[in-house]
């Protein structure tokens, strides 16, 4: 073979490649965010948040962001109390102002475990441990402060590793008297207690509450006053429910404690509250944990590509859940490689055979 249809042969074996159109991965699906699991963990209370897409960085490609908030639409709703998610993780990343832009225009308000530099974003470290045996740190949840929020992590797979979890540490965390919570909910339930209004008529006080522009997510008020109850009632509910302070999951109702009362309800409620006699006076202060309990918790489940095993170690718990769910790359085989080295079999020697045919020509 002459050396020129060799130098050839070879530089078509290396620009053939290169010629072909881009190979794209492949992304999964997650049914269990829409089927059976999904809407067991909303009704219960969880929320679901966003990760962005696996592997692919936010600050490189701020794309995954908004395409994270579509994925998950399209799959479930993210609370009891809101449609849209309006949690993002961060893992662990320092964000570009650009990133953080991104962020607010897909429509998040939340997010948690890494580093922001603006101030339209709440943010929620990742500040109770995890719950990985022989981890957990049951003293760091001991110590916290009144009304804060602990936020906890939680991963069920590192790559194809299963991550055991602290079946003691989650024992002991589920009998304490603490609001089992999520981003999310904690975040509007202290914006709610803010809209709170109280007013007072003789013996009767009567609180409203402002409509949410976002998650309709339940406020707290404590009131403050002398006398006795003679009766509660909701002109917008058929029933407030007499709340106990064992109850560690956020709903409406009322409470009562010697020299008043915490009352949760919900955007739009109207409370009329009847004394037995008039009160000297009435102070309200809008409450930041539910139910007057000492302060929050919250599992993070990070990185979560498949919701089943994320969350099968959990059934029956009282814990509650934020899982920032991350769209996973599906590692199915991509028949678009061994199609194009196909190509590249079959092409190449009937290239060969052209220019071989050619050399002879010119020869002749």
């Amino acid at each position: 073979m002459p050396r020129n249809t060799i130098a050839i042969s070879f530089v078509l074996l290396i620009v053939i490649p290169t010629l072909a159109p881009p190979v794209f991965g492949e992304w999964e699906s997650d049914s269990w965010l829409e089927n059976v699991i999904g809407p067991e963990r909303i009704s219960l209370g969880d929320e679901f948040g966003c990760q962005g897409y696996e592997g692919v960085d936010i600050n490189s490609d701020p794309w995954s962001i908004a395409a994270c908030m579509d994925y998950l639409s399209e799959k479930s709703p993210s609370s009891r109390w809101g449609e849209r998610p309006i949690s993002f993780g961060l893992g662990g990343k320092e964000t570009l102002p650009s990133t953080e832009s991104a962020i607010i225009d897909a429509g998040f308000e939340i997010v948690g475990d890494g580093s922001v530099g603006g101030d339209g974003l709440q943010f929620f470290p990742i500040n109770g441990g995890t719950l990985e045996k022989n981890v957990a740190n049951v003293s760091q949840l001991e110590s916290a402060e009144q009304d804060a929020i602990v936020s906890i992590g939680w991963i069920a797979r590192i790559h194809d590793l299963r991550v055991r979890e602290d079946k003691d540490a989650i024992s002991w965390l589920e009998q304490q008297e603490v609001w089992f919570t999520t981003w999310g909910e904690w975040h509007h339930h202290k914006i709610a207690g803010s809209r709170i209004a109280v007013a007072t008529n003789g013996s009767t006080i009567s609180v409203t509450m402002q409509e949410s522009e976002s998650w309709t997510v339940p406020g707290t008020v404590k009131l403050h006053f002398d006398g006795a109850i003679r009766e509660i009632s909701s002109q917008t509910r058929d029933e407030l429910p007499l709340l106990q302070s064992s109850d560690r999951h956020l709903e409406v109702g009322w409470r009562e404690f010697d020299g008043g009362m915490f009352l949760t309800m919900g955007p739009g409620d109207m409370v009329t509250i009847e004394l037995e006699s008039q009160p000297e006076s009435v102070l309200s202060t809008p409450w930041i944990t539910f139910n007057g309990l000492h302060h929050a918790v919250t599992v993070v489940g990070q990185h979560t590509t498949n919701l089943f095993q994320w969350s099968s170690d959990f059934q029956g718990s009282e814990l509650r859940f934020t899982w920032l769910i991350e769209r996973g790359f599906s590692e199915d085989l991509d028949w678009t490689l061994p199609l194009l080295a196909l190509g590249i079999i079959i092409a190449v020697p009937v290239f060969v055979r052209l220019i071989i045919k050619r050399d002879q020509m010119t020869h002749d």
